[in-house]
C-alpha cells in the first residue's frame, strides 16, 4: 500500500479526504435507528402485558441479537453490500411494526413481527454500526454511542402517542411501520463503507495513537484479536455475561414501568435509556470504561431498589392487581430516572471495551458475538415479567442483584495478552 502509513503499534491507515456527505450519513444512520425502537421498546411497553405478548418480545429480542452477526460477517467481507443489507431492513421492519398493529393472536404476528422484525432490526443495527464505526476511526465508541441512543429513546413519540389516545395504539405502529419503510429506505441509498483502513486526512494516526491523556482512559489493546482468538480468552464471555445480565434487566423495567401506568415515567426511562448512551461514552473518555461501567451497572441496581419500593407501598403492583401506581409517586420517578441512567448506556460501553480489549480490525464482528448474547437477555426479561405478573417487588429484587453483581466484577476485567502481573 503505497500510501499507507504505521503507527508504533504496526496498524496501517490510509490517509483520504473526508467525503462531504459523512455528516449526512451519520445522521441517516441516527434516523434508522430510531425508526427500529419502537420494536423492541414500544412494543415492550405497550404490547408485552401477558404471555403471550412477552413470548413474542422473546423472540424477537433473539432474532434481533443472531440476525446482526451474520449480517455484519457478510458486509464485512464484501458479500452483501450495505444498500442491500438497509434496503431488506427497511422490508422486515415495515413488516414487523405493521405486525404489532394487529392483535397477539393473529396468525402473523409471530412471523411478521417476532421473526421478520427482529431479523430486520438485527439488520439496521448491526450495519448502521458498522458505517458509523468506519466513518469515524478517530472516535468510533462515541459516535456509535450517539445512533445506539437513537434506538433507545426513538419509540418516546410513540409513547407519547399511546398514552394520550390509548385506543389509537395500532394506528401508531402503523405509521410508525410508514416512517420506518421511508427513513431506512433513504439511507439504504446513501449510506457506504469507507475504503479499507481509510483514516480522516486531518487527523494525524501517529499523533492520535501517541496521545497520552487518551491511553491512560481508553488504553489500546496489546494484539488485534479474531474472533476466534478472542472467543478463548476469559473476557469476552465476562462480557457477554455482563451484557446478559444488564440487558435482561433492561427490557423488564420497560414492562414494570409501563405496568405502573405512568406514561410520564415510562417516557423519562425511554427517553435516558437512549440519551444516557452518549453521555456515559464521553465520561468514559475522561475517567474510563471500566469506571464508567462499573457506575452504570450501579445506577442500575438502584433504580431496582427504588421501583421494588414504590411497588411495596404501593398496594395495586402490576396489571391486573389493581388501580396504577400514582403518576406523581417520587420513588416510581427516581426509579424511573435510576434505571433509564443504567439501562442503555452499558451497551456502547461494551462496544468500546471490546475495541479496547481486542483491538479495532475486527473489533466490529467481536462485538457482534458478545451483543448476539442478548438473546439470552430476551428469555431473563420474559422470566423476570413473567415472575413480576404475580410477585412484582420479588422480580425487582433479583433484578436489583442481576445489576449488581457484574458491577461488583468489573473491576477485574482486564486487557487479554498483558502479563498478569501488570496491575489492573
Amino acid at each position: 500500500m503505497e500510501n499507507a502509513v504505521r503507527d508504533w503499534r504496526g496498524r496501517s491507515y490510509l490517509p483520504g479526504p473526508v467525503p462531504a456527505d459523512r455528516t449526512r450519513m451519520f445522521w441517516l444512520a441516527w434516523g434508522a435507528m430510531a425508526a427500529i425502537s419502537p420494536l423492541q421498546y414500544g412494543y415492550a411497553a405497550l404490547l408485552a402485558k401477558e404471555a403471550t405478548g412477552l413470548t413474542l418480545l422473546a423472540v424477537w429480542i433473539a432474532c434481533q441479537a443472531a440476525g446482526a452477526l451474520p449480517a455484519l460477517h457478510l458486509v464485512r467481507r464484501g458479500r452483501l453490500g450495505v444498500r442491500t443489507s438497509l434496503a431488506a431492513g427497511a422490508a422486515l421492519s415495515f413488516a414487523g411494526l405493521a405486525a404489532a398493529a394487529f392483535p397477539l393472536s393473529a396468525p402473523g404476528a409471530f412471523v411478521g413481527y417476532a421473526l421478520l422484525g427482529g431479523l430486520g432490526a438485527g439488520l439496521v443495527y448491526g450495519v448502521c454500526g458498522e458505517v458509523v464505526s468506519s466513518w469515524y476511526p478517530e472516535r468510533p465508541a462515541a459516535r456509535v454511542g450517539l445512533i445506539t441512543g437513537a434506538f433507545g429513546y426513538g419509540a418516546v413519540p410513540l409513547l407519547v402517542w399511546a398514552g394520550i389516545a390509548p385506543a389509537a395504539t395500532s394506528t401508531a405502529f402503523m405509521v410508525a411501520a410508514v416512517v420506518a419503510l421511508a427513513v431506512i429506505g433513504t439511507a439504504a441509498r446513501h449510506l457506504r463503507l469507507p475504503p479499507a483502513l481509510w483514516w480522516p486526512d486531518d487527523v494525524d494516526p501517529r499523533s492520535h495513537a501517541l496521545d497520552a491523556a487518551r491511553l491512560r482512559t481508553t488504553p489500546e489493546a496489546a494484539r488485534q484479536f479474531g474472533p476466534a482468538q478472542a472467543l478463548r480468552t476469559r473476557t469476552l464471555p465476562a462480557l457477554a455475561l455482563i451484557l446478559t445480565f444488564a440487558g435482561a434487566v433492561s427490557v423488564f423495567d420497560v414492562v414494570v414501568v409501563a405496568g405502573t401506568g405512568s406514561w410520564g415515567a415510562l417516557a423519562v426511562l425511554v427517553a435516558l435509556n437512549g440519551a444516557s448512551r452518549s453521555v456515559a461514552m464521553r465520561c468514559s473518555e475522561l475517567f474510563g470504561r471500566r469506571r464508567v461501567l462499573a457506575a452504570v451497572l450501579t445506577a442500575l441496581a438502584t433504580g431496582q431498589v427504588l421501583l421494588a419500593t414504590a411497588l411495596a407501598t404501593t398496594p395495586a403492583g402490576l396489571p391486573g392487581a389493581g388501580e396504577p401506581v400514582a403518576a406523581g409517586g417520587p420513588l416510581l420517578w427516581l426509579g424511573a430516572v435510576a434505571a433509564g441512567l443504567g439501562g442503555g448506556a452499558f451497551y456502547p460501553l461494551l462496544a468500546s471495551l471490546v475495541r479496547e480489549f481486542f483491538g479495532a480490525e475486527r473489533a466490529g464482528e467481536i462485538h457482534a458475538v458478545v451483543y448476539s448474547a442478548k438473546a439470552l437477555a430476551g428469555a431473563g426479561a420474559v422470566a423476570l415479567a413473567l415472575l413480576g405478573l404475580s410477585a412484582p417487588v420479588t422480580a425487582l429484587a433479583v433484578a436489583a442483584a442481576l445489576a449488581a453483581l457484574p458491577a461488583l466484577a468489573i473491576p477485574r476485567l482486564r486487557i487479554p495478552g498483558l502479563p498478569a502481573t501488570i496491575p489492573l
